[in-house]
């Protein structure tokens, strides 16, 4: 664990220790040189994906309308890295992923970076802060990148909302998700649920069965905390003849590859004791229906 005085002078100093430390807080003039004069190109080859990135989701429609974007403009704002340990001339992406995947994409040779020499803590709380502030994690990404801080260096929940800049409540609340059973997390990783979804689901009886209800109605969150808080909601689920029953490893493992090789939710029925069962593939918007049918070979119109 780092040293508790090295830990706590960093508190809160977020994405200005990482682009320039105290010229961050002088005139944006002065801000704007130091950042220019730090930056350099390198080969897009050159730069390495964080292993430890709290962000695991690229959505593809996301990822085709910024490089769009890269292809008429370029990478305006530079990619933040460190050293790769042990690679000669290679870099490691702290801030700055999606530009990065969406740079290859569009077909850029060179990239924008400023290199920064921080720790493995460092570089965890600046990719959180940095994914927070844009909005760009999911909440169980959020959940998890805030574990992993807690985990590996020892953080309290009032230290760790220090550094990221968001309340106790806040952190606290989101924590707690990760006690939802996986199915519900991954609703929340595919956004089919938003983080006010899941606050509903946690001191649900049955809260796998009731995101399912959720996901299945397109419910908002003031009708979820409603159905929640029905003590009937349970026996109606029951009545519908349909029970939540737990999946064996091997059908989860058969829904995560077809997941990961389809880019898209797959949820596998098998009925046991039976070779019948079904198969559904969810998507969340038309774009995602037209990428399917295409890797599928069906033409579509």
């Amino acid at each position: 664990m780092a040293d508790d005085s090295n830990k706590n002078k960093r508190l809160g100093r977020g994405l200005a220790a990482l682009i320039g430390d105290s010229a961050m807080m002088q005139e944006p003039t002065k801000a704007a040189e130091r950042i220019s004069r730090d930056v350099r190109k390198v080969p897009i080859e050159h730069l390495v994906p964080n292993p430890r990135n709290p962000r695991k989701t690229f959505a593809d429609k996301d990822l085709e309308d910024l490089s769009e974007s890269l292809r008429a403009k370029g990478i305006i704002q530079p990619i933040l890295v460190r050293p790769a340990a042990g690679q000669a001339d290679r870099f490691e992406i702290i801030a700055g992923e999606r530009r990065w995947r969406a740079a290859q994409k569009a077909g850029l040779h060179e990239a924008p970076i400023v290199i920064r020499d921080v720790t493995d803590q460092e570089a965890l709380e600046l990719a959180i802060i940095e994914n927070v502030q844009r909005a760009d994690l999911n909440p169980i990404e959020e959940a998890m990148g805030y574990d992993q801080l807690i985990e590996e260096f020892n953080y309290s929940q009032g230290e760790l909302a220090k550094v990221i800049g968001k309340s106790r409540s806040h952190v606290a609340n989101t924590l707690r998700l990760m006690k939802l059973p996986n199915s519900v997390k991954d609703y929340l990783a595919e956004g089919l649920l938003t983080a006010g979804h899941a606050r509903a689901l946690i001191t649900a009886e049955d809260p796998a069965a009731l995101a399912e209800i959720i996901v299945e109605k397109g419910l908002s969150v003031r009708e979820a905390e409603k159905l929640a808080q029905d003590p009937n909601w349970a026996q109606s689920k029951k009545a519908e003849g349909k029970p939540k029953l737990d999946k064996d490893a091997d059908t989860r493992a058969l829904e995560k590859r077809l997941t990961d090789t389809l880019g898209l939710k797959v949820v596998v029925g098998h009925k046991p004791g039976k070779e019948s069962g079904d198969l559904k593939i969810k998507y969340t918007s038309l774009d995602q229906l037209d990428e399917l049918c295409r890797k599928l070979g069906v033409q579509i119109g």
